[in-house]
């Protein structure tokens, strides 16, 4: 069976680019320099490696990624400007509840619009209120749901995003308040987007005749699909039923709905529809920073069986699920349990497992797509870092 590997789209550029005669042939610098610094604006305080780490891990160049930026437009589905009412005490909580009501909103861009408007509301007199005030809404949001990730990780990154700026030392407040709205709403606006980046980016990688196997109900997998289906892409998804909620239905609905071809499968036939497959399409709750991902249990074995098969692996997540853990195994992940009907009774002697999530080590995935470019495991530690600086 034909597969491509996750260098086929360089190949394919490489190889039309000689079929045009377009190929440079290398001059002396090069041969001499075989590593140069891909980057004419160099930064003195970024160490080389960071600035040839595209070159060595990542296989999206940033061209590419600003045209798949530019392509879905300046905000592919506007959310409507909701306003707290100002007869009311301002709650982050309600906030938060109210946009995340929104379809298709992901908990944690819902999380950073409330931490936009908690700027928005506050009656600080000082940046260390500000701030303070700010820090207390975040954890606020945190304890809502001790068990997200992708909610931790969206709190901090926002916090990290808006207040690291040395201009508000040299500011008046209320200028000072200004540009932390101003960072704060270009937060939001690119958390919103992308989804929308990581499709475009994706699209080359599906082809036509390819098999998707997918586990779960994930949104940005969904979107990755839907504009393949738009693309008038010829595939079909196998979609694993998803047992105890069964989301893998919820997505074989949505799929028939674009008139995609679908199978839905028992969740112990992965091995057994293994060799029809030519790639493996999941969702991640949380990406750490080993390269490892968290996702909906059942994850985990699948990228076993699909490594043992050579079978791609591709993750799709946002960048605002980038968490700062560093699990060794499965039982370093925080409990997250949820209730599970068999259907028949379990006599109270029998313990039953009711985790819902498991963690997938690098080693078995292939390539991360994510709104900062499509990622080798490897690379996502140092773009970690760079969040968080």
């Amino acid at each position: 069976m034909w597969w491509r590997s996750a260098s086929f789209i360089m190949d394919r550029q490489q190889n039309e680019a000689a079929l045009k005669g377009d190929t440079v042939a290398p001059t002396d610098s090069s041969i001499s320099n075989p590593n140069p610094n891909p980057n004419p604006n160099s930064n003195p305080k970024t160490s080389a490696y960071y600035e040839t780490r595209a070159a060595h891990h990542g296989v999206v160049t940033s061209d590419w990624l600003a045209q798949a930026q530019a392509a879905i437009g300046p905000d592919p589905d506007p959310l409507p400007q909701l306003r707290p009412d100002p007869d009311k005490p301002f709650s982050v909580i309600k906030e938060f509840n109210n946009w995340r009501i929104q379809p298709h909103l992901a908990e944690a861009v819902a999380a950073i619009r409330a931490l936009a408007a908690v700027i928005r509301t506050s009656q600080a007199t000082t940046m260390m209120q500000l701030e303070m005030e700010l820090k207390k809404a975040s954890d606020t949001l945190k304890s809502w749901d001790a068990t997200s990730i992708s909610l931790t990780a969206g709190c901090d990154l926002f916090m990290r995003y808006v207040t690291r700026t040395s201009a508000l030392e040299y500011e008046d407040f209320n200028s000072a308040k200004s540009r932390l709205i101003e960072r704060a709403e270009k937060f939001g606006e690119i958390s919103h987007k992308a989804r929308k980046v990581i499709a475009m980016l994706s699209q080359d990688f599906i082809f036509d005749g390819c098999t998707i196997l997918v586990h779960g109900f994930s949104r940005v997998v969904l979107e990755v699909l839907k504009l393949a289906a738009q693309n008038k892409k010829l595939f079909r998804v196998f979609c694993t039923e998803g047992r105890p909620d069964r989301t893998g239905l919820r997505l074989s609905n949505e799929l028939a709905k674009l008139d995609v071809p679908v199978k839905l499968l028992i969740d112990s036939a992965v091995a057994y529809t293994m060799d029809e497959v030519d790639m493996v399409f999941v969702g991640a709750d949380g990406v750490v920073e080993s390269g490892g991902i968290i996702n909906m249990m059942g994850t985990y074995q699948i990228a076993l069986v699909a490594h043992g098969m050579n079978k791609p692996v591709y993750v799709a997540a946002e960048s605002y699920k980038f968490a700062r853990l560093y699990p060794l195994d499965q039982k370093d992940l925080a409990p997250a349990l949820r209730p599970i009907d068999f259907g028949v009774p379990i006599p109270s002697k029998v313990e039953v497992e009711r985790s819902a999530r498991d963690y997938t080590p690098p080693q078995y995935l292939t390539l991360l797509f994510t709104d900062l470019g499509v990622l080798t495991p490897s690379v996502v530690s140092d773009e970690l870092i760079q969040l968080y600086l």
